[in-house]
């Protein structure tokens, strides 16, 4: 350890091609995992150096290394083995059936890394061969087999996550339909059934952030009860985008300029989506700031 600085976590994403190691990684990086493709293993040592080096700033390290490097990769089993003293290293194996495999490979029309002059199947079990010593000396071992691109990544982000990590961050918006609708909104509300504080000599100058404003729109008949049932009716959307690996979303609140009604349920339905697990929660007034 470079300046008694302690390591960070270092993985090894490894396993047969084809069998997901690309959404793997992209699963990884959106956890905020520093992901580097394609490592000879040769280069594990260096880049755990400058993970060292870095401190807090590569606290945790991804490697995708695999056949891809030729001779280079049989020396992977001994550098693992060497690496794991005084780290926390984990080595992510990925697999899957032999069927499943030449399906994936004859979708995408490409040829086996390893195929040469024979067949997809020849490169299939000359992979298996090389990748023996690497498989029994896995960590985590997944077969990929019956799961798709979402749910090996929902997969892959339960087994990684930290505990407390955001699988899905919603960002809930309130903006002005004068000014237009947000472009990027999944969903969208509409708070123009309430009765307008703009209209209001005593709120005019005011926003939805001032508690007068505040008090003044949940106290109509229907807002609180829609705020409620559609916060409620939110929860079951966030799961589903959980377990879709859809990480972002916007719910837009909108009233006619922005400025008094949609800043206050905006605030209201956020406040309950933060009770919600593995979700973060921003905030935003797109039109607050304007005339």
């Amino acid at each position: 350890m470079a300046d008694g600085v302690p390591a960070g976590e270092i993985l090894i994403v490894t396993g047969m091609s084809g069998a997901g190691r690309t959404t793997a990684a992209n699963a990884l990086e959106d956890l905020g995992w520093y992901v580097v493709d394609n490592l000879p293993p040769q280069m594990l040592r260096p880049l755990l150096e400058l993970s060292e080096l870095a401190g807090n700033a590569l606290p945790k390290v991804a490697a995708v290394v695999d056949v891809r490097g030729g001779d280079l990769f049989a020396a992977l089993p001994e550098i693992a083995r060497a690496l794991r003293h005084g780290r926390t290293l984990r080595v992510l194996f990925l697999d899957a059936a032999d069927e499943v495999l030449v399906r994936r490979f004859e979708a995408v029309r490409r040829p086996h890394p390893l195929q040469g002059e024979g067949t997809l199947v020849d490169g299939i079990r000359r992979e298996r061969e090389r990748l023996a010593p690497i498989r029994e000396g896995a960590d985590v071992i997944v077969d990929t087999s019956r799961d798709n691109i979402h749910q090996l990544a929902t997969y892959i982000a339960d087994l990684f996550a930290e505990e407390g990590d955001a699988r899905h961050t919603v960002t809930v918006m309130s903006f002005g339909f004068k000014y237009g609708l947000p472009p990027d909104a999944d969903l969208v509300a509409d708070m123009r059934f309430l009765p307008n504080p703009f209209w209001n000599p005593d709120l005019k100058a005011l926003t939805g952030k001032d508690a007068a404003v505040r008090a003044e729109v949940l106290s109509h008949p229907g807002a609180t009860e829609f705020i409620d049932a559609y916060s409620a009716a939110l929860v079951p959307v966030v799961r589903g985008y959980q377990e879709e690996n859809k990480r972002h979303s916007v719910v837009a609140v909108g009233c006619t300029g922005g400025k008094h009604r949609s800043v206050v349920v905006a605030q209201e339905i956020a406040d309950r989506l933060q009770q919600l697990p593995g979700v973060a929660v921003r905030l935003k007034h797109r039109d607050l700031g304007r005339e």
